[in-house]
């Protein structure tokens, strides 16, 4: 069933009942300075175990955010783009999981109708990292390219990650159909892909910055609007609870546990210490907030809504 007539039918409606899919597809948040704009456009959600990602926590303080974050056995973290439109360009930050990832994912198409954003306007595709929920939906049902008009800027450490033929013997057996399906996607858009490193003034007003760990050469990316800045973390901050109350733990989400820790530790650094924004993928509240440096050394999330 097409996706659109699927949203419209009654399963779509029992799915959203369940919490399986977002009440609603639309831009959660916003920022304006001068003729420049950034909102923060929802893909849906994922659905995950408990503990995927968390297990490996101390128990105590797993129980303490649990409690306070009211968190179930099921867990639905949202997926938030960045689209950011100056009047001359408009930048997509990833493109979700497309139609064949997860039923409660991949509505970033209706989304960006809704907005009366067309994907022919998208000037700019900017990757954060190849994993499912972020580029899967470079390639619409048909196979084509869902932006057959953008610029497709990636950062060349993870483009050659995910292009070597040996990642899927090294990966591990859980993540293999990442790499052959993140592998398949950017062959087909090759020709639109420009490979960037760490620093690179991707757009103007767009700088790359290096944040591995999650993925080999996961980038973030530093946009400037008027004198405020916003820091799009992709996963390197992968949630708003444990990823900011100790960035510093090791999370078996990050397939380099200890380098990942150690760039969440830098990007908070650098959100605090220049005042920035946080643009959050998987961030509840929209994604859009701010980091507040609490007394122990870890932070807060505190969304701008």
């Amino acid at each position: 069933m097409h996706r659109r007539l699927f949203l419209q039918s009654g399963i779509a409606a029992a799915l959203v009942a369940q919490g399986l899919l977002p009440r609603r597809a639309l831009a959660v948040n916003s920022f304006e300075a001068g003729s420049a704009r950034l909102d923060m456009v929802s893909d849906g959600n994922l659905v995950l175990p408990f503990d995927s990602t968390l297990e490996q926590l101390p128990a105590e303080f797993l129980a303490e955010l649990r409690a306070r974050y009211g968190l179930s056995d099921q867990m639905t973290p949202p997926c938030n783009h960045t689209l950011l439109r100056d009047g001359e360009r408009t930048v997509l930050f990833d493109v979700g999981a497309g139609f064949d990832f997860m039923p409660s994912a991949g509505m970033l198409p209706d989304t960006l109708d809704e907005m009366g954003v067309a994907p022919e306007d998208i000037t700019h595709l900017v990757i954060t990292h190849a994993h499912p929920d972020h580029i899967w939906g470079l390639l619409d049902d048909f196979d084509e390219p869902f932006l057959p008009n953008a610029q497709i800027i990636m950062g060349r450490a993870e483009w050659d990650y995910w292009m070597d033929p040996a990642t899927i013997d090294t990966i591990g057996a859980e993540r293999q159909s990442f790499a052959v399906g993140a592998a398949r996607r950017l062959e087909i858009v090759a020709d639109q892909v420009i490979l960037i490193e760490d620093g690179a003034e991707v757009v103007p007003g767009v700088q790359a910055v290096a944040s591995p760990g999650h993925t080999p050469g996961h980038m973030s990316y530093q946009v400037q609007l008027g004198g405020q800045g916003v820091l799009v973390t992709g996963d390197a901050i992968g949630n708003g609870h444990v990823a900011f109350e100790r960035p510093e733990f090791a999370s078996a989400a990050d397939q380099d546990p200890q380098l990942g820790a150690a760039s969440r530790v830098a990007l908070l650094d650098r959100i605090t210490a220049d005042n920035l924004l946080v643009a959050g993928f998987h961030v509840h509240d929209g994604g859009l907030g701010r980091a507040e440096k609490l007394a122990d050394g870890g932070y807060r999330f505190n969304p701008e809504i």
